[in-house]
């Protein structure tokens, strides 16, 4: 209290120093109720995020294919100058599928971010567009709530269809593309295939068949 009497006093009050030093003391003030504020909400922000995670990961891995918590088996891939990180689906200790995200340019400056599931013989289980900043009503098809064109690539390989077969129809493969919006489908389409090659060229680490990542 002497502390607070002291800086209400009117000679100090008046001083030219005063304004700054008081802006100071509430902007510190403010960043420690933030600061706690912060530390309180910590532990349920984390548990959200990872109730998220958990229910994006089984939109393209059964349940059936594992009895772990594939959120917590992961391992790490670096390739080139990005790091993947790959979540395991495990049952009865080994792995069944495993899922991660792939990228693709989307519109403008834009990235469009999936995550795919794929099984250990290489077959995509399922795929989710998780965020993409495409043109609403064209683009947003990818979204499964929008069109249930992303269930197409449900059970595709690297195999079927051919490589050769592993574009959009307009370009002379097998997947549709939009009325007026032919480069989002193909940008996912080239991203999935990607993540299929990803997984045929690491399938023994993913597997947890060889060493080489890191995690687990």
């Amino acid at each position: 209290m002497r502390v607070i009497s002291h800086w209400l006093k009117p000679e100090i009050r008046q001083s030219s120093g005063y304004p700054i030093l008081l802006l100071g003391g509430v902007a510190l003030l403010v960043s420690m109720a933030i600061g706690i504020a912060n530390l309180g909400t910590h532990a349920d922000i984390a548990r959200r995020q990872l109730e998220d995670l958990q229910a994006t990961l089984q939109q393209v891995v059964p349940a059936g294919y594992y009895d772990n918590d594939p959120v917590r088996d992961t391992v790490t891939v670096q390739e080139g100058d990005r790091s993947v990180r790959v979540y395991r689906a495990r049952r009865k200790g080994q792995v069944q599928a495993v899922s991660f995200r792939t990228t693709a340019p989307g519109y403008g400056s834009t990235e469009m971010v999936m995550i795919i599931g794929v099984d250990r013989d290489g077959k995509l289980l399922g795929v989710r567009v998780i965020s993409h900043g495409e043109t609403p009503g064209l683009g947003d098809k990818i979204e499964l709530s929008r069109s249930n064109w992303i269930l197409s690539f449900n059970g595709r390989s690297l195999d079927d269809p051919s490589p050769a077969g592993w574009g959009v129809k307009k370009d002379g493969g097998v997947f549709d593309q939009f009325t007026g919006a032919t480069i989002t489908p193909r940008a996912v389409v080239k991203s999935i295939k990607g993540g299929l090659e990803f997984f045929a060229a690491h399938r023994a680490v993913l597997l947890d068949e060889s060493s080489g990542g890191n995690d687990r």
